[in-house]
């Protein structure tokens, strides 16, 4: 699990078939072991080498397919987050790791100090998306200010522009998403309402309560 507040920008420094070696010298590694889970760009991975000041990960080709770490290239700058523990400060909200689609920047404008972002959204995912709720874009934590059909947009304050890839981002460029899982919860209890039979006289004799 993590909270989408991001430790620092790390970047791609090698590929190998389907793995990455991730950079990153402001992170701190002293906690960090084999089999640890880092975030990266919001997509959970797994250190499984750990040479230096960066880490190895596997990344499946369901990974590939279905979050925009396919498209990286040596020298693509990456957001990071190490898993959370019971020690840590959720400043942000609860976030998986798991990529829920792949969205896409409509608009980028400057917004007095911030950076409004539009975001196109995958349409299964709209959804989830509620003004004011939580949203998580390339692994940062953000609040959803308007959404309109399955898009959506959000402000980049300069405090996240300092210190995540979002600074540089641009029109047409992809990003990883993952919605709110409080929001999947909700959903899936109001879908076990629907489906769920009544409590009544005709079910405590069916099932002999009665």
């Amino acid at each position: 699990m993590f909270t989408g507040i991001i430790q620092t920008v790390g970047k791609i420094a090698q590929t190998t078939d389907a793995r990455l070696y991730i950079q990153a010298t402001k992170l701190d590694w002293n906690n960090v072991q084999l089999g640890d889970s880092i975030a990266v760009n919001g997509v959970c991975l797994t250190a499984v080498q750990l040479p230096g000041n960066g880490f190895w990960a596997d990344v499946s080709n369901e990974t590939l397919s279905h979050t925009t770490l396919g498209k990286l290239m040596i020298g693509s700058t990456v957001n990071l987050e190490k898993a959370l523990t019971p020690q840590t400060h959720l400043g942000g909200h609860i976030v998986s790791g798991h990529v829920d689609g792949v969205g896409k920047i409509t608009q980028c404008y400057n917004d007095d100090r911030s950076i409004c972002l539009y975001i196109q959204a995958p349409n299964d995912l709209a959804k989830y998306i509620a003004p004011k709720g939580s949203i998580c874009v390339d692994g940062i934590s953000l609040t959803v200010n308007i959404v309109q059909n399955a898009e959506f947009s959000v402000n980049i304050v300069p405090h996240t522009q300092e210190r995540t890839t979002l600074a540089d981002i641009k029109i047409g460029q992809q990003v990883n998403l993952e919605v709110d899982i409080i929001a999947r919860y909700l959903e899936r209890l109001l879908l076990d309402r629907q489906v769920s039979k009544p409590i009544n006289e005709n079910f405590l004799q069916q099932y002999g309560f009665v």
